[in-house]
């Protein structure tokens, strides 16, 4: 009898690689909607923000308690923080068919309850795509080492 761990090996690799790179139109698609975000968060638009998040959106970042789509989009509606930077660098797209990962660096500023408040994170979003449309399900965050 022969051993079928070496087919299932290759097979195991052939699903764990990436199926579109950097440079493929989906990794456009998602830096595009990178883009989105950033300017729906500085322009305050809600809006535009329910359309990138799924329904089962779960955000996760420094100081605040794990969010649904329902809080955040309470939360973005409420007017109570205001961003006069929200900008991405060092992006990353890794795309696994109707799946994907978004990692880079954010750098924002906010103003909220008259306090400016300056974050540095590093983030990882991940993306499904429903309905022919890329929908984040996951954005988390967490305070970016200091620059060397």
């Amino acid at each position: 009898m022969r051993s079928i761990a070496p087919a299932f090996c290759a097979a195991l690799l052939a699903l764990a690689a990436p199926a579109a790179q950097e440079g493929s139109a989906a990794a456009r698609d998602l830096r595009q909607l990178e883009t989105v975000w950033n300017r729906a968060h500085v322009e305050g638009d809600a809006g535009a923000l329910a359309s990138l998040w799924a329904d089962d959106l779960e955000v996760a970042v420094p100081k605040m308690r794990v969010m649904s789509k329902s809080d955040a989009l309470a939360f973005a509606n409420s007017g109570r923080m205001k961003f006069e930077r929200y900008e991405t660098s060092d992006i990353r797209v890794r795309v696994y068919g109707d799946s994907a990962v978004v990692t880079g660096r954010l750098q924002r500023t906010r103003t909220m309850n008259g306090q400016t408040i300056a974050d540095d994170w590093q983030f990882t979003k991940t993306y499904v795509k429903q309905a022919g449309s890329w929908r984040v399900v996951s954005f988390h965050a967490s305070d970016a080492p200091p620059a060397s």
